[in-house]
């Protein structure tokens, strides 16, 4: 697995969006971000803002450090950086 903190970050966002059950469209919706932008960032193809960050945490109801926490499958709760 990848050590790159965009790619975390996009398995993270990737995990916490499918546990709400919503798709990617949705949460674009819900955060005011397109919805390419979004799967751009679940790829780790995108070096996301920290505005975008708080967009996103918002719309999920979690905080935003909530997001930086590693995702369970690269092993927990640990924060990366």
């Amino acid at each position: 697995m990848s050590s790159d903190p965009c790619y975390l970050f996009g398995l993270r966002l990737s995990e916490v969006r499918k546990s709400k059950g919503w798709s990617q469209e949705r949460l674009a919706t819900e955060s005011g971000l397109a919805r390419s932008y979004v799967g751009g960032v679940e790829r780790g193809q995108r070096n996301i803002a920290l505005r975008n960050i708080f967009k996103l945490a918002g719309a999920l109801g979690m905080s935003p450090g909530g997001l930086m926490e590693l995702p369970e499958s690269a092993g927990g709760v640990r924060k990366y950086g």
